[in-house]
């Protein structure tokens, strides 16, 4: 069994230890913050981390009206730009809290008079002593080099973020989370049983919508990082608007559709995808969604769409992993990356 395969199975006693561990220091800092004048809040991420920043900027915005910004570290490290962040918090997130383009974000922010908060899974890492504050991924060791467990980790810290930003003393829900993520993995076995169809496949689409859409960042850099797809991901509503032109009959396009506000509109794409004759792949609630899916992954329908996104990745780590498996590829070593990235 491969590493990522293990570490996918890790994911729920991983959340569960961040959770219990994290939330105290997110409710300290939710007092720390209600004597700042916030205005900003600033992301700074790379890989993986820069997808769960993706679903940190729709979060936080959705739940206290902060405008989030996700930052270029190019303007610092290649541009040497000062920007004005007095008035802003600014996160760093990052796996090995090595990464010298985010560190170096998090430093001129704090230089520039920004609160600075760093979310990693490595306690003696250079990003825990940039920030003022650090939230622990308690994800544990993570070997393979396509990141699972600390992905789903830093989702996590991102909802006792928004909490502390919003004067919240927990996220309602938050606790079932870990439990959710258990019941995802039971879709090992559906998933197992799809992916010997998709062996030869070499180019795909992945869709979603709303607090979903970093997953579908997350899940094409899993199939070009571990399985060698060339995977775009869009926006339901960004596909409408060009890329569905290149949408021919056999197509593979990947769908998140949990229940809730974008429901709507991703049926209706998926309606548009099916009349093109798509290879729909759909993780969905939503039975009379999965009737219609060419691949229906079946998601427990009782999940709210505000707790989705961690489980609804879940099995799409799965299918990334198994693909890689019937292609004979290691989805631990992909060719010409390593765990740890440095980048100015």
């Amino acid at each position: 069994m491969s590493l990522m395969m293990q570490e996918i199975r890790q994911q729920p006693a991983a959340l569960e230890r961040t959770l219990r561990l994290e939330a105290p220091r997110a409710a300290r800092l939710g007092r720390l913050l209600a004597g700042r004048d916030v205005q900003l809040v600033v992301l700074a991420a790379r890989g993986s981390s820069d997808n769960a920043a993706l679903f940190g900027r729709y979060l936080i915005e959705i739940c206290t009206g902060l405008p989030v910004s996700l930052a270029a570290p190019s303007v610092h490290t290649l541009y040497r730009s000062r920007l004005r962040l007095r008035h802003a918090v600014v996160v760093g997130i990052s796996q090995s809290g090595e990464s010298t383009d985010v560190n170096q974000v998090v430093e001129e922010g704090r230089r520039a008079g920004a609160f600075t908060v760093g979310v990693t899974n490595e306690r003696r890492s250079r990003l825990c002593g940039l920030a003022d504050e650090v939230f622990l991924v308690r994800a544990g060791k993570e070997r393979s080099v396509a990141a699972t467990k600390t992905y789903t980790g830093q989702l996590l810290v991102f909802y006792l973020l928004a909490a502390a930003l919003a004067g919240r003393e927990r996220w309602p829900g938050l606790e079932r989370v870990p439990d959710l993520a258990e019941a995802a993995l039971e879709r090992e076995g559906q998933v197992a049983a799809l992916v010997e169809r998709y062996r030869f496949m070499n180019r795909c689409l992945v869709v979603a919508r709303g607090l979903n859409y970093a997953n579908a960042y997350e899940l094409a850099i899993k199939l070009m990082e571990t399985c060698y797809v060339v995977a775009d991901r869009f926006s339901s509503a960004d596909l409408l608007h060009g890329p569905v032109a290149m949408v021919e009959p056999g197509f593979p396009v990947f769908a998140f559709a949990p229940p809730g506000r974008t429901l709507r509109d991703m049926t209706q794409v998926l309606r548009r995808l099916t009349g093109l004759g798509a290879e729909t792949i759909v993780l969905s609630g939503t039975r009379s969604l999965l009737s219609k899916a060419t691949s229906p992954i079946e998601m427990p329908a009782d999940i709210p769409e505000r707790l989705s996104p961690i489980p609804y990745v879940v099995p799409a780590q799965l299918f990334a992993a198994c693909l890689a498996e019937v292609k004979g590829i290691s989805p631990d070593a992909p060719r010409s990356l390593r765990k740890v990235t440095r980048t100015l």
